[in-house]
This record gives structure tokens, C-alpha cells and sequence, in this order.
């Protein structure tokens, strides 16, 4: 199955994320923003990056930019639920950038395995 990196400043959201994953097979690593998500980039190689677009220290959309500079071929799927703006917004940026699937907050267990076949098939 795959090596997945999924970065979320929330535990919570981390915790379940994981547990879906492992279930099915995945490998999960996780990171609690973007710049611990670059920072086990350059050391790992995954075959998917799962991030929050909303975090601390580093947001997910400077991460995903970052990562298109320096590994252009990674596949990643963006996660939101909104904030200043709402999440659709931010999910329409990041796909301008490379992100070839995004999920909107709450995600079901449904939607994330889904996201995660089309993505890695």
C-alpha cells in the first residue's frame, strides 16, 4: 500500500485520518504543519501528501507551493474547512497550483478513501 504523509495542525482530524488509512493498508506519517510536512519531505519520499490548507507556522497552500518547486511529481489532496474565507476558495487556489484533489471539512470516511484510489491509481 502507500507511504502517506498527512500534515493537520488538528489532532483530532489527524487521529482519524490515520486510523482510516491504516485500516485499508496505508503507511501514515504525520506532520502538524507545513513546515514539519517539508522538513519530513526531504528526507522521505511519499507517495502521497494529505494537507490542511489552514495551519500554524506554515499554511498548507505555501507548502504545496514549495513542494511543486522541489518535487513537482508529488500527488496531493487538500483539505479545508474554511476560515477567513470560505473553504472552496482556498480549495480553487490550490488546485491552481498543482492539487489535483481536494475535500471540503467534515471529510467522511467514504470521501477520503475515494480521494486517496483516484489519486494513487
Amino acid at each position: 500500500m502507500a507511504h502517506i504523509l498527512l500534515v493537520d495542525d488538528d489532532p483530532a482530524i489527524r487521529k482519524v485520518f490515520t486510523k482510516i488509512l491504516k485500516k485499508v493498508g496505508h503507511e501514515v506519517v504525520c506532520a502538524e504543519n507545513g513546515q514539519e510536512g517539508l522538513e519530513l519531505c526531504q528526507n522521505n519520499s511519499f507517495d502521497l501528501i494529505i494537507t490542511d490548507m489552514l495551519m500554524p507556522v506554515k499554511d498548507g497552500l505555501k507548502m504545496i507551493m514549495e513542494l511543486d518547486r522541489v518535487f513537482p511529481e508529488t500527488r496531493i489532496i487538500a483539505v479545508s474547512g474554511g476560515g477567513v474565507i470560505e473553504a472552496e476558495r482556498y480549495l480553487r487556489l490550490a488546485g491552481t497550483i498543482g492539487v489535483k484533489k481536494s475535500l471540503t471539512k467534515p471529510v467522511s470516511k467514504t470521501d477520503l478513501l475515494t480521494a486517496v484510489n483516484e489519486i494513487l491509481s
